[in-house]
């Protein structure tokens, strides 16, 4: 795991879910999943959006022409770990697609404009993921 990621990871839960610098104020969560070729467990901080009672999360990677590990894991094992503020809980991971997706995507760009150029910057279609409380 970079450097990066463990001290917005340390950041996230020495502060009760809340970090600082260029996510100050963003809605974040810690993402764990299960690594497909290793079997590790691996935590990843991430911006959601809210919708209903599932967390939606983007797999940007910033507008890398190829999609993070964390999505390639959740595809290959969709039970995950979701940590939010100071709660801890299992989730099922599902990938959007389509006018779900699209509308989504464009939601969250919307609220932070990043993410649109995110999707400009890749020939890829940055996926969506739905996770939804076991």
């Amino acid at each position: 795991m970079s450097d990066w990621n463990t001290k917005i990871i340390e950041e996230f839960r020495a502060n009760q879910g809340r970090v600082g610098g260029s996510f100050q104020g963003a809605p974040m969560l810690l993402l764990t999943t299960t690594g497909r070729r290793t079997g590790e467990r691996r935590t990843n901080p991430m911006m959601y959006l809210a919708d209903g009672d599932r967390l939606l999360v983007f797999a940007s990677k910033g507008g890398a022409p190829t999609n993070p590990d964390w999505y390639h894991n959740l595809v290959t094992n969709p039970e995950v770990t979701v940590e939010v503020g100071t709660e801890s809980y299992q989730a099922h991971a599902t990938a959007l697609h389509g006018d779900e997706r699209d509308r989504l995507y464009a939601e969250q760009s919307s609220r932070y404009p990043g993410f649109a150029e995110y999707q400009r910057n890749t020939s890829r279609v940055i996926p969506v993921v739905a996770l939804v409380r076991d």
